[in-house]
C-alpha cells in the first residue's frame, strides 16, 4: 500500500515508521523543512524508544521518506493519514483544527483516483463530517471517502502500542473505505488484534471517552492518596485491591502528582466543550480536570509544608520534569507547577532530566539550575523531590545523596521507594498516600 502521512510530528512519524516497517511505502510530509531536512540525515525530533533505528531502518530500505511535497505522494496514494496536532484554542479550550483543516485543503487538491482520508489525529465528533465536506466544495469530481482511525499510543511505548495494539478502532461509512483500511492493517492480523469498525462519529467519541475515562482512574486513585494520608491507610494496597477485581483493573492506579502530556488535559477540555456544545455537560470528566489542575499546584505546597512551612532562601532539588519517564514531552508536565509554586515561594530550583531538560527550558520559568545528574542536582540541597519516575532514579546511592545533601529530606510523589528503607538511612521520607503528612514531615525538619 502507498500511505502518506501529514505531519511528522509524535503521532505521525510513529505511525509512519510503523507502517513502513510493515512493509508498506510511506511518505512522511511536513511543512517545516528543519524538521524534514533532520529527518532525512536521521535526526528524530522527539525521544521515543526504538524510533531511530525504526525510522533509519526503513529509510534505509527506501520504504519510508520525508519530503514537504504534499501533492506528488498525495496523487499516488491509497490512504492519506492526517496527524497534525489537534492543541487546546485559546479562549475556550476547544480542539484547534485549523491544522486539520488545513491539511484537507491541500490533500484535495491532490487527490487522483479512489482516496481514503484518514483522521488519525485526535479531533471532535463531527470532524470527520466537515473534513468529507470540504473536499466535495473543492473536488466535487474526486472519488475518495473520509475514515477516522484515532491513535492510542502511549508515549514512551508508542512502537510496542502500535505494532501489538489492544485494539484498532475503524469508523467508516462505505465498505469500500473499510476494504482498504483492512489492507493497510493487514499485517497485525497475524497478531490477532481486534479491529473494531464503527461509525465514523462513533470512532472519533471512543478516543476521547477512552483518555477522559483513563484521566478520572488516576484522578480518582489521587483522591484517595489524599484520604488515605488523613485516616493512616495505604494508597497503594488500596490499588491493589481495586485493580484485582477484574471490572476495575490495575492500570492507571498509581497515585502521583496529577496527569499531564500532550493528550490527557487537551482531550479532557474538548469532550468537555463538546459535551456542552451538545446540551450534554460531562460533569465527572468536568471535576476531573478541575481537580487534577488543582493537584499539580498542591504538590508545590505540599513540598514546602515538609520543609517546615517555607522554602524562602532554600535549595530544592527536583528529579524528574517529563510528565513521565522514557519521553522528552513536557507538554502540561506537573513539574511546571510544582516548579513554579517553589520558585513563588522564594526557593532556588536545581533540576535533572536524562532527556527532557531542553525542553523544560522553554516550559519551566527562568532561574532553575539544570544540572549534569542527579548527585550533581541534590548536592547541597535542603531537599529533593522525585516528580518523574524514570528508572535512573530507582536505586540511587542514599548514602551518598545524603552525605552531600544539606538536609536529608526526600519527598517522593511518584512513592518509588520504600519507606522503611529510606528512612533506615536517616532521611525524613515524604511519599504520597502511604505515609507521614506534609506537616508532620515540616515539624521533623524544623526540630531537627
Amino acid at each position: 500500500m502507498k500511505i502518506v502521512m501529514v505531519g511528522s510530528g509524535y503521532v505521525g512519524l510513529v505511525s509512519g515508521a510503523c507502517f513502513a516497517d510493515f512493509g508498506h511505502e510511506v511518505v512522511c510530509v511536513d511543512k517545516q523543512e528543519s524538521k524534514i531536512a533532520a529527518l532525512k540525515r536521521g535526526e528524530i525530533p522527539i525521544f521515543e524508544p526504538g524510533l531511530s533505528e525504526l525510522v533509519r531502518t526503513n529509510a534505509a530500505a527506501g520504504r519510508l521518506t520525508f519530503t514537504t511535497d504534499l501533492a506528488g505522494p498525495v496523487s499516488k496514494a491509497d490512504a492519506v493519514f492526517i496527524a497534525v496536532g489537534t492543541p487546546s484554542r485559546r479562549g475556550d479550550g476547544f480542539a484547534d483544527l485549523s491544522y486539520v483543516y488545513a491539511a484537507t485543503r491541500e490533500i484535495a487538491q491532490a487527490l487522483n483516483g479512489y482516496t481514503v482520508i484518514v483522521t488519525k489525529s485526535t479531533v471532535p465528533v463531527g470532524t470527520g463530517d466537515e473534513v468529507e465536506r470540504i473536499v466535495r466544495e473543492l473536488r466535487p469530481d474526486a472519488e475518495f471517502a473520509v475514515v477516522s482511525n484515532p491513535e492510542f499510543l502511549r508515549e514512551g511505548a508508542a512502537i510496542e502500542d502500535f505494532k501489538r495494539p489492544d485494539r484498532i478502532v475503524i469508523g467508516a461509512e462505505e465498505e469500500r473505505a473499510r476494504e482498504v483500511m483492512a489492507e493497510v492493517y493487514r499485517p497485525l492480523y497475524l497478531n490477532s488484534a481486534p479491529i473494531l469498525n464503527t461509525s465514523r462519529r462513533t470512532a472519533e467519541l471512543t478516543k476521547y471517552a477512552a483518555n477522559a475515562f483513563l484521566a478520572t482512574k488516576i484522578t480518582f486513585i489521587n483522591e484517595m492518596a489524599d484520604l488515605c494520608e488523613q485516616v493512616g491507610a495505604n494508597v497503594q494496597d488500596v490499588a491493589r485491591g481495586m485493580g484485582l477485581d477484574n471490572r476495575i483493573g490495575s492500570k492507571f492506579l498509581h497515585a502521583g502528582p496529577g496527569y499531564g502530556g500532550s493528550c490527557f488535559p487537551k482531550d479532557t477540555l474538548a469532550l468537555i466543550k463538546t459535551a456542552q456544545d451538545f446540551g450534554t455537560p460531562a460533569r465527572i470528566v468536568e471535576t476531573v480536570a478541575a481537580v487534577n489542575d488543582q493537584r499539580k499546584r498542591a504538590m508545590g505546597r505540599k513540598v514546602i509544608a515538609a520543609c517546615g512551612g517555607s522554602v524562602r532562601g532554600k535549595t530544592i532539588a527536583v528529579l524528574g520534569l517529563t510528565f513521565k519517564p522514557n519521553t522528552d514531552d513536557m507538554r502540561d508536565a506537573p513539574s511546571i507547577a510544582i516548579v513554579t509554586a517553589l520558585q513563588d515561594g522564594g526557593a532556588t530550583v536545581r533540576a535533572f532530566d536524562p532527556e527532557g531538560m531542553e525542553q523544560a527550558k522553554a516550559a519551566l520559568p527562568g532561574g532553575v539550575v539544570y544540572c549534569s545528574d542527579a548527585y550533581e542536582c541534590v548536592a547541597g540541597a535542603d531537599a529533593a523531590v522525585i516528580v518523574t519516575e524514570w528508572n535512573i532514579f530507582r536505586a540511587l546511592d542514599l548514602d551518598r545523596v545524603k552525605s552531600t545533601m544539606a538536609a536529608p529530606l526526600l519527598i517522593d510523589l511518584r512513592n518509588v521507594y520504600r519507606p522503611d528503607q529510606v528512612r533506615a538511612k536517616g532521611f525524613t521520607y515524604l511519599d504520597v498516600g502511604r505515609g507521614v503528612h506534609a506537616a508532620e514531615a515540616g515539624a521533623k525538619v524544623v526540630a531537627a
